[in-house]
């Protein structure tokens, strides 16, 4: 759009600034002139006033008539005489004073131009022409001057301004962009000619914030950030090693950890035999990361003759306003390491949270006096409370019933009214719970809804979360935020979106499952508990399903859990009887593994239709464990379309850490078993998301 011939005078200095500048003569002209002339204006009213002086007194109208021809006299010759010569003189001025003005603007020290709507340059002034070293750059898009430069900085709200930093050579500019709308603020004057109503020009400042930009990085880097160190198996890798040699070995990791953490001018004090609080600048924190927290590896080559690798945990806060709240992050970063199985770095920067490492396998601890604990704090929390709510994540599985079904035993026993919130189940659990329903010797109400606890539960009762710490995969997660009082229960690794307000936590990554825990818990409450048959049958069931029939996360507290079921009346025959595949179930499986392809000769994925199968995921779960039997296969992925989204089974072996990958869909899980749901995306999307995924950690050696 052609703009006003103003800003071509401006341009090009043409005779059209001449016109242009007689024309405001012109103008002021008149306007002086109308002013200078009050006096002869005001004589009119002094002729009115002496007419009415004659009709009151002669004498004073005579008086009224000569002092009237004298004023009249005196202000016409002040006005003819004196008029050029005030003209002149304030049309000087003002000739002057535009013209500084106009020297001023071209000379000012902020760079300064004028730009049409479309971002091309109209006019600079000598700074922004310093800028590019001489450069004529007008007529240019300043899209092409500045590469960083983007078409919505162009767009203005009603303030009509913009605002926003561009890099340029080295330097970091702060640009201000003002819309000036000529038609409305020059209205129909003549000097401006404009060929649309709605013209307008944009006014450009920049500032050179280079050396503020500087210093506020130089002022972050140098910023204290504070981590917490644990070491994962502390006890298990002493007893692996003879008594003379752990003092040594307890030194040889103090040596690593202060070696690596010295480098980086980091302050390292013991706190306890297997904790460690550091100090270190901001600054380092990007060195650490592109080594991806080498320490986490270097420490496991430890060796003096003990059975286990020694590993362990980080936790770094960042981003805090102050040293204190630092402190806080990086208690919460050890928290999440910790939770998520150790052997990783975890740094929290404010919101956002970033994992590193967690490629072994959790150790499982042979000592149980972490469940005694707990089952004491359990006990005594509940015992305050009026009533207890259980609930399991959505569509709920042999683990997540079984847990349930034996906290409804443990606060039966402790005299508590208990209600099960139960919704769609997985067809394997379908049997069970019919078994509890047409039994005579449980409450009607044993079983409720979500939306029925939601109506019930009170401040005075308490809601246990079991198989799950995410409160969007619950059964109903409007009811984790009724509850007054959260006791979470669980053996899967631990997320950014994990439930934080809990009374309790209790989430151990070694137990094989939640049942396993549960079976735990209740040897050490105070109160002997009594299963019935079917209570006990209902934990063996949620052990034996998710440890694939004992052969999958099994250890020696396992199998004690399942000795202590057995002796409480398990029938195994028949709980296997009751576990068998349908045929249909059957051959939905058996079309997912014959569909299977191998992707980069190790990574088997399939997808499971399972249409007219009762429990699609059930399956595709299934056919993920039967897919890592096959030779040289390290790790299986199935995916279910099922109720709009797609489900995704991800199974491993011990070196594969598949969790990693659903953590990337949104998913979690263990090293070794994991899942994830995904909406909005067909199956094709979603198996091409994850042959990208896969082949992105495997450039990146975290899987």
């Amino acid at each position: 759009m052609k703009k006003i011939s103003m800003l071509s005078a401006w341009q090009d200095g043409g005779g059209m600034e001449c016109s242009m500048e007689k024309e405001k003569n012109v103008k002021a002209r008149g306007q002086i002139s109308r002013y200078l002339k009050w006096p002869l204006y005001f004589n009119l009213f002094w002729m009115i006033i002496t007419v009415i002086t004659y009709f009151l007194d002669v004498k004073a109208g005579i008086v009224m008539t000569a002092s009237l021809l004298v004023y009249v006299a005196v202000t016409i010759g002040i006005y003819f005489g004196f008029k050029p010569a005030i003209i002149k003189k304030l049309m000087d001025f003002g000739a002057e004073y535009s013209q500084v003005q106009r020297q001023m603007l071209h000379e000012m020290e902020i760079p300064y131009g004028l730009l049409e709507e479309n971002g091309k340059v109209l006019w600079t002034n000598e700074e922004l022409d310093k800028m590019f070293l001489g450069k004529n750059i007008r007529n240019k898009s300043i899209s092409t001057i500045f590469g960083d430069f983007k078409p919505e900085y162009l767009e203005f709200e009603e303030n009509g301004r913009n605002e926003f930093n561009i890099e340029y050579e080295g330097c970091v500019y702060r640009i201000v962009l003002k819309l000036f709308a000529l038609k409305e603020n020059i209205g129909d004057s003549q000097l401006t000619l404009l060929e649309e109503d709605t013209g307008s020009i944009i006014s450009m400042y920049m500032f050179d914030e280079t050396l503020i930009h500087q210093l506020s990085k130089e002022n972050k880097d140098e910023k204290l950030v504070t981590g917490h160190i644990y070491i994962d198996n502390y006890d298990e890798v002493l007893q692996s090693i003879e008594a003379t040699r752990r003092t040594l070995l307890v030194a040889l990791i103090d040596r690593k950890i202060n070696k690596y953490f010295s480098q980086y001018d980091g302050i390292v004090r013991k706190l306890e035999n297997d904790k460690y609080f550091v100090i270190f600048k901001t600054k380092y924190i990007s060195k650490m990361q592109t080594n991806k927290f080498a320490i986490l590896d270097e420490v496991k080559t430890v060796n003096i003759g003990n059975g286990l690798p020694i590993t362990i945990s980080i936790g770094i806060g960042m981003g805090g306003d102050g040293l204190v709240e630092s402190y806080d992050l990086a208690g919460t970063a050890i928290d999440m390491a910790l939770g998520r199985g150790g052997d990783q770095a975890v740094l929290k920067d404010g919101n956002k949270v970033y994992y590193y490492g967690g490629k072994s396998k959790t150790v499982e601890k042979n000592t149980k006096v972490k469940s005694r604990v707990k089952a004491t704090a359990f006990r005594d929390l509940i015992e305050t409370k009026e009533a207890l709510y259980i609930m399991g994540h959505h569509i709920g599985d042999n683990d997540s019933f079984g847990a349930a079904i034996g906290f409804y035993r443990i606060g039966k026993t402790i005299g508590k009214e208990v209600h099960i919130v139960l919704g769609e189940v997985s067809s394997s659990v379908v049997p069970m719970v019919n078994v509890f329903k047409e039994s005579d010797i449980y409450e009607d109400d044993m079983f409720i809804t979500g939306p029925e606890a939601a109506a019930e539960i009170s401040r005075n009762d308490a809601l246990i979360i079991v198989d799950c710490s995410r409160a969007g995969y619950t059964e109903y997660p409007e009811l984790v935020r009724r509850a007054q009082c959260l006791i979470v229960f669980d053996h899967h690794r631990q997320t950014t979106d994990v439930i934080d307000n809990a009374q309790l936590s209790y989430i151990e990554l070694s137990s094989s499952s939640t049942c396993e825990m549960v079976v735990e818990i209740m040897q050490y409450i105070k109160e002997t508990v009594k299963l019935t048959k079917p209570e006990a049958e209902a934990l063996y069931g949620g052990i034996m399903i998710d440890t694939n029939n004992f052969t999958n996360r099994t250890g020696v507290r396992t199998f004690e859990a399942a000795a202590y079921l057995k002796k409480n009346g398990a029938d195994i025959t028949k709980v296997r009887r009751m576990f068998r595949d349908d045929i249909s179930d059957y051959k939905a499986k058996a079309a997912a593994i014959q569909n299977t392809e191998i992707y980069l000769e190790e990574y088997a994925i399939s997808i499971c239709r399972a249409e007219g199968v009762s429990s699609p995921t059930v399956v595709g779960a299934q056919a993920a464990n039967e897919l890592l039997n096959v030779k040289n296969i390290k790790a299986s992925f199935v995916c279910t379309p099922y109720n709009d989204q797609i489900y995704i089974s991800a199974r491993s072996l011990d070196k594969i850490n598949v969790q990693l990958i659903m953590e990337e869909f949104g998913g979690g899980g263990h090293m070794n078993l994991a899942g994830a749901q995904v909406k909005d995306r067909t199956v094709g999307e979603v198996v091409l998301m994850l042959k990208q995924i896969i082949s992105k950690r495997l450039e990146e050696g975290e899987i």
